[in-house]
């Protein structure tokens, strides 16, 4: 069988040139990650400007975008690997960039959702190429590093996107997606200039449009299940309908991807354990991640009585832990398998959950009842999620660079889903009792403790699987995660 391989003929890029190409491309990753921050401290002000509308509708303004941008991560990035995955980042950056002007100018809540369906879809084209050009264009020696500082990138964004939103949001909600504007127009005129395409040569069908279809209807479904499930009603015939329409879509998916001769997902891919326990730790650990942030933002302005700027700078302490803590991982990765390391990532999530659930008062005091448990949160992620992406791309082929790391992001956008959705459910309408606030929001943390122990669990499956190396011999997923891109060997 012909190997997939991307382009050829470019030479490997200068180590300066690596550099720039890293900073261009996590700098995209990093402004559609800030949007999802800023936009959970503008929440309230967006609440108040849309007058009459409840939490489930304002719910929408993340959820409608996670949901397009899960349905759609696996079919763009297979698209950007057959395609060009420069193509594809600089379409996606372009329409996301767009997009957000249209957020700002919205002059109700659900055309805020509609545009956000936009950016999500432009989010969803430049992720996966953003990651798989990373993969594919740097040197072997370099990836691994590169790849560990995208992963952190997120979290970086957690760290000054509260800080940043909270100031914009002084002046206006609206602020909160114009910034992306300046962002967008000069990281597309530097990516233009010095990222080199790359795609799978090797295939010269045109990937299953069907099958894409049928992948984005069947993650769309599920997604919007358990979005609405709270509000619709378990039960209802709508929220089983929807799960049924996810049900018979991974089955029909199924069926192609092991017929089609060029099907949207390579089922290769999943023959790797480390990349499918990886994935299912994303999914379960992102289910934990996407409630606990929105959790403490909400806990702080409406039971604490935080101002915008005020919850913005007490949430700064805990992502601000997470880059620090990446490094911890790095050097830890020398010394215990990438599985147990995610695994102590996750218990630290845990216990820092476990935390706010037992020091919840309805005086809340940040200091000693908040701030612990979130530093501790922020350090069980730093260890957690960069390793656990590391070791899931590691031994990706190149020419499916793009599509491989779109199914890790969706796995986590499905996750993230997930924990909103049962956040909404067990939180419900903001203005109980301070008493019973404190319940519920105890609910929902002791919820997210389970969800990161869980994910402690499936962990210990992420095993040392080899790739290849730059010198021929295997690479482990212990390798990309080690301190340090390593020195290519004589």
């Amino acid at each position: 069988m012909a190997a997939r391989m991307p382009t050829a003929g470019t030479r490997p890029p200068s180590p300066g040139r690596s550099t720039v190409i890293v900073v261009v491309l996590c700098a995209a990753s990093f402004m559609a990650m800030l949007d999802v921050f800023v936009v959970n401290v503008a929440f309230t002000d967006i609440g108040a400007d849309f007058s009459g509308s409840s939490l489930p509708d304002l719910s929408w303004v993340l959820n409608g975008y996670t949901i397009v941008y899960a349905a759609l991560l696996i079919p763009a990035g297979r698209l950007a690997d057959r395609y060009g995955r420069k193509s594809g980042f600089l379409a996606g950056l372009a329409v996301f960039t767009l997009a957000s002007v249209g957020c700002a100018a919205a002059p109700s809540l659900w055309w805020l959702v509609a545009f956000r369906v936009v950016q999500a879809a432009g989010a969803a084209a430049l992720t996966p190429a953003s990651l798989g050009l990373l993969l594919s264009c740097l040197p072997v020696e370099r990836r691994a590093g590169a790849v560990k500082v995208w992963a952190t990138t997120s979290s970086v964004a957690g760290a000054i996107g509260p800080v940043v939103g909270g100031a914009l949001v002084q002046v206006s909600w609206q602020w909160v997606f114009l910034i992306n504007l300046p962002v967008g127009v000069l990281v597309f005129a530097v990516a233009v200039r010095v990222v080199a395409d790359s795609r799978d040569e090797s295939v010269t069908r045109l990937p299953d449009l069907f099958g894409a279809v049928v992948l984005a209807l069947a993650v769309g479904a599920v997604a919007l299940g358990l979005v609405q499930g709270e509000q619709w009603g378990w039960t209802d015939a709508m929220t089983v309908g929807a799960f049924a329409v996810g049900v018979l879509g991974v089955v029909c998916l199924v069926v192609r991807v092991l017929r089609h001769p060029a099907p949207v997902i390579d089922p290769s891919l999943f023959r790797e354990p480390t990349f499918v326990w990886a994935n299912v730790t994303a999914l379960v650990f992102c289910t934990a991640f996407g409630a606990v942030f929105p959790s403490v933002v909400l806990w702080l302005q409406n039971v604490a009585g935080f101002s915008v700027i005020g919850t913005g700078l007490a949430i700064v302490p805990g992502p601000l832990m997470v880059p620090v803590f990446a490094v911890v991982g790095q050097r830890l990765a020398k010394r215990m398998p990438v599985g147990f390391l995610v695994a102590l990532g996750n218990l630290l999530f845990c216990a820092g959950a476990v935390m706010l659930a037992v020091s919840a008062s309805p005086d809340v005091r940040y200091v000693t009842q908040v701030l612990p448990g979130w530093i501790v949160i922020g350090m069980g992620i730093g260890l957690a999620l960069p390793s656990m992406i590391a070791a899931a791309t590691a031994g990706l082929p190149r020419g499916q660079a793009a599509t491989g790391s779109a199914v890790v992001n969706t796995s986590r956008q499905l996750g993230y889903v997930l924990g909103v959705a049962v956040l909404v459910a067990v939180v419900g309408t903001i203005g109980l009792s301070l008493d019973d606030a404190r319940t519920v929001f105890q609910h929902a943390w002791w919820f997210i403790a389970v969800a990161a122990a869980l994910s402690a669990v499936t962990a210990l499956g992420i095993a040392p699987a080899a790739g290849p190396s730059s010198a021929g011999r295997p690479r482990t997923a212990n390798d990309a995660v080690a301190s340090g891109p390593a020195r290519p060997r004589p």
